[in-house]
């Protein structure tokens, strides 16, 4: 490497984030959470096949987070603890409920089988009741995370700590769920956010969006949803 490329790749390293990807991920979450508890209270008694259908989709949107947190929880949490002194308390309180979204994952997961199996009621109203209370947790989350620690990010990590985030989810995600995620994102983005999304992409990964990816995902939305067509 020459010195002037190892000179632009140390700026590179040390330029200061743009967490901006991160409002787009936030909104999917905010979406799915929302849906979720408003389409499973509306499944009629017996009706197995409307519940497996949202149990499947309830199991990758918690894939999703799942890993959206333990990269956070990974590569987040402790380079902001390193680096910051007043606002560790408020980093303490992310890990925290990171836990308790956890704990309400969990709890869904728990009465997803027999939903399955007999879609009836009183499990269905349990499982609704836990996922009122996990979109309550998680709203409050993403709203403390948005207000003050992206902020702090953009301030103590570089361009590449913050990158480290993304790539993360994108190596433990499925191969098959990837597909999905980003329709998830797209769905949500502004036009300029959708055309800075794809123009990360490789070529590739482009072309098979383009020609696969977008009618699977809006198949996908159209059974979770309940449309037709």
């Amino acid at each position: 490497m020459t010195p002037a490329a190892h000179g632009a790749a140390h700026g590179a390293a040390h330029t200061r984030p743009d967490t901006h990807d991160m409002l787009v991920v936030h909104r999917v979450f905010r979406r799915e959470s929302r849906l979720l508890a408003e389409l499973v209270p509306a499944v009629s008694e017996g009706d197995a096949g409307r519940a497996r259908v949202l149990a499947g989709h309830f199991r990758d949107y918690a894939l999703g987070l799942h890993h959206h947190h333990s990269a956070e929880d990974d590569l987040l949490w402790p380079k902001l603890l390193a680096r910051v002194d007043m606002e560790a308390d408020l980093v303490l309180r992310m890990e925290a409920q990171h836990e308790t979204i956890s704990a309400t994952l969990d709890q869904v997961a728990g009465l997803l089988p027999e939903w399955e199996r007999t879609a009836a009621a009183p499990v269905r109203d349990q499982i609704a009741l836990a996922l009122t209370g996990h979109r309550a947790a998680l709203v409050e989350h993403l709203g403390e995370e948005e207000i003050h620690i992206l902020p702090l990010a953009e301030e103590h990590l570089t361009a590449d700590e913050w990158a480290e985030l993304g790539g993360r989810f994108a190596t433990e995600t499925p191969k098959d769920k990837l597909l999905y995620f980003l329709g998830a994102l797209l769905e949500e983005a502004t036009p300029e956010e959708r055309a800075e999304l794809l123009g990360g992409l490789p070529l590739l990964a482009r072309l098979v969006w383009r020609t696969v990816g977008r009618r699977k995902y809006a198949r996908r939305a159209r059974q979770v949803r309940g449309q037709s067509g």
